[in-house]
């Protein structure tokens, strides 16, 4: 290989790979990967109408892994010279395997010649950030306090913070795969404070995708500042929620953070391959209703989970977890594809060249089943709508999960009868999953700036599902 990546972004050719991968294997590690990324950021955010923070970084280095068996070494350096990267390779070498480098049996895989595989690209871009003007974005943080302000007279403080950036990466595999891949990102935040009277409220809308300058438009500031001021016009109204079991709808799109959260992590093959998830040993049992399939992708378009490869250089895919009730796969990345005898999935995640990776979610979307949402809420005497999640806890073990409710609504004889907020959900994840019994026709995947925690580490994800009810879940409002 000559050109991409490597030589022209990284200025690391083929000789300088083979040598790193070379000394990364030499305590017998079976096989392993350079990662380098060099990533551009740039962050505006405004208060009270100013502009309080403008940032711009740039950064890159590399990270080496050397992998044998269920064991890894890993090092990193923001020093991409030759002599820094056999360093990272040896430290990487020392921790995998058994013996100092070099001292063990000839590594399994030991690249003779590179080749660049395509790359397929979900997120084009017509506008790349690194070429628009700081102004663009001061111009649209500024946009958004305005329109806020004008559409709801009774807001009285307004926070707008605009993310952008652009990760070039390019992973040089031991079995001589080389992938180059650039992920553009941004995420955008705006939270306003109304009061009326002595009463005041808070509302936060958030927008995630990955997309150039082109999404900063006059159609997003009209669409954010009208769903931030319709959700503070509801909590102004809502009330608190009697406390007891009901039957709980969760509506279609961000409710998804639920089945992420309680359900998801434990589908992820680390988890797993440990015995620590409630999952682990149950692979092709039944364990959800038949209309529930729950897939976790990489392939939708722009979304902000969305993967052109993972950071172990396979391609971006869609897995499918749940099948119509039953379990079929787990999130895998090299380690546990190899603990199971199965091919990866594309799951394989890291937040940054300083990170191993892991299995983890892209965007995890339980599927359209017949239900059309008026018919589910109709089904329901008297019950919660969950409609705004904010923070959650999870047990992933025992999938044990409580989650706040900024806002929903309440359900009487079929019919939303009042918003309400500040409701927690108390429950368990895998039974919340058997119990879904009706599944609701209106998929909507969330374009949230959600990201995911794991492992010290942060990576950004997507969630949708369709408008579902659960018989029964323990709601925590007013006793």
């Amino acid at each position: 290989m000559t050109t991409g990546a490597f030589a022209d972004g990284f200025e690391v050719g083929p000789a300088v790979m083979r040598r790193t991968l070379a000394r990364a294997l030499g305590s017998g590690g079976e096989w392993g990967e350079i990662y380098l990324e060099r990533r551009e950021s740039t962050n505006v955010s405004l208060e009270e109408g100013r502009v309080t923070r403008a940032s711009h970084v740039v950064e890159r280095g590399a990270g080496v892994r050397a992998v044998a068996g269920g064991r890894y070494g890993y090092a990193s350096t923001e020093d991409l010279s030759p002599r820094a990267l056999l360093g990272a390779a040896e430290a990487a070498s020392r921790v995998s395997g058994p013996g100092g480098a070099g001292s063990g049996p000839p590594p399994r895989s030991r690249p003779r010649v590179f080749r660049t595989a395509p790359v397929a690209d979900l997120s084009p871009v017509s506008e790349p950030f690194e070429a628009a003007p700081m102004a663009r974005r001061v111009d649209l943080v500024t946009a958004l306090d305005v329109r806020v302000r004008a559409l709801e007279p009774r807001v009285t403080h307004v926070t707008v913070s605009l993310g952008d950036e652009l990760s070039e990466v390019a992973i040089a595999r031991s079995d001589g795969r080389v992938v180059e891949d650039r992920r553009p990102r941004v995420g955008l935040r705006v939270t306003c404070v109304g009061q009326d009277g002595t009463r005041r409220e808070q509302a936060t809308v958030g927008y995630g995708a990955r997309v150039g300058a082109e999404a900063l438009s006059s159609a997003l500031v009209e669409r954010l500042s009208a769903r931030l001021v319709e959700q503070l016009r509801a909590l102004f109204e809502a009330r608190r929620p009697p406390a007891g079991e009901f039957p709980v709808v969760l509506d279609a799109g961000s409710s998804g953070i639920l089945l992420h959260e309680a359900i998801g992590h434990g589908l992820e093959a680390d988890f797993n391959r440990k015995g620590t998830s409630i999952f682990a040993g149950r692979m092709n049992s039944v364990i959800a209703s038949p209309d529930v399939t729950l897939i976790d992708t990489g392939l939708i378009p722009n979304q902000h989970g969305a993967l052109n490869v993972d950071d172990e250089g396979e391609p971006g895919a869609a897995t499918v977890l749940v099948e119509r009730g039953v379990l079929r796969s787990y999130l895998h990345d090299g380690i546990s594809a190899a603990h199971y005898g199965v091919v990866p999935t594309g799951s394989a995640r890291r937040e940054s060249f300083r990170h191993p990776p892991f299995p983890r979610m892209r965007c995890t979307c339980l599927q359209a089943g017949p239900r059309p949402r008026d018919e589910i809420i109709r089904s329901v005497r008297r019950g919660l709508l969950a409609s705004a999640f904010g923070n959650g806890q999870v047990q992933i073990g025992a999938g044990d999960f409580s989650f706040y409710v900024r806002l929903g609504w309440w359900i009487e004889d079929g019919r939303l009868a009042y918003p309400v907020k500040d409701v927690n959900l108390i429950g368990n994840g895998p039974r919340v999953l058997a119990a879904i019994d009706l599944v609701g026709d209106d998929l909507r995947v969330d374009d949230g700036t959600w990201t995911c925690g794991k492992a010290g580490q942060s990576v950004p994800v997507g969630m949708g599902m369709p408008t579902v009810r659960v018989p029964a879940l323990t709601i925590g409002g007013v006793s």
